[in-house]
């Protein structure tokens, strides 16, 4: 996964990895079939320091709420995730800090998605050789989401490639970061990268 704030390189800004509740794994995939995440980013691969924390808020009808936390546990943004088809035909996604306007974000865009649908007659094959296969991922939909807010385009998540483009004065890296890991945690039904069983 890799993070971008633009102008500039991509870089390291922390090493994520699952907080898990007091069952351990199973409670934890227990919890996630809901929508429930919780993880940690930290400072380096040794887990010396938190950089920050997601922790669900809430999960009810296909609405999820997640709060960023900073190291001191400070409200860095909110991350509101909401299933396609409860407000629209897309998952929509919501990034809220305090004190400045929401961005608001939807994954793919409806032609793509049209043509998803187009070729949905051939899912089947598609999920039989996925499974046959053994290394790859079920067939998923369109996953790129732009986030607007305020006329500008502060966010983006690219599906292909894993990375996030961040606006610099729009989002913390830790919470640019954190929102990765939460798209990439919906991302697909076997290679998700929370969804393992260590």
């Amino acid at each position: 996964m890799s993070l971008f704030v633009k102008p500039g390189p991509s870089w390291t800004v922390g090493h994520v990895e699952r907080e898990l509740p007091p069952g351990g794994v199973p409670a934890y995939l227990a919890a996630r079939g809901s929508g429930a995440r919780s993880f940690v980013l930290w400072a380096d691969e040794y887990r010396g320091a938190r950089v920050a924390t997601v922790v669900t808020a809430s999960c009810a009808k296909g609405v999820s709420v997640y709060q960023v936390l900073g190291a001191q546990g400070e409200l860095l943004c909110t991350v509101v995730r909401e299933k396609a088809f409860r407000r629209g035909l897309r998952t929509r996604w919501t990034v809220s800090r305090p004190g400045a306007p929401d961005a608001v974000g939807y994954k793919g865009r409806i032609v793509w998605w049209c043509v998803w649908w187009l070729f949905s007659p051939l899912l089947p094959l598609l999920f039989v050789a996925a499974v046959l296969g053994g290394g790859g991922d079920l067939p998923r939909g369109p996953g790129r989401i732009i986030w607007r807010g305020g006329g500008r385009v502060p966010l983006e998540f690219k599906a292909h490639g894993n990375q996030v483009h961040l606006e610099e004065a729009f989002l913390d890296p830790r919470s640019g970061a954190a929102v990765l890991a939460l798209v990439r945690s919906f991302d697909g039904m076997l290679n998700a990268w929370d969804r393992g069983q260590i």
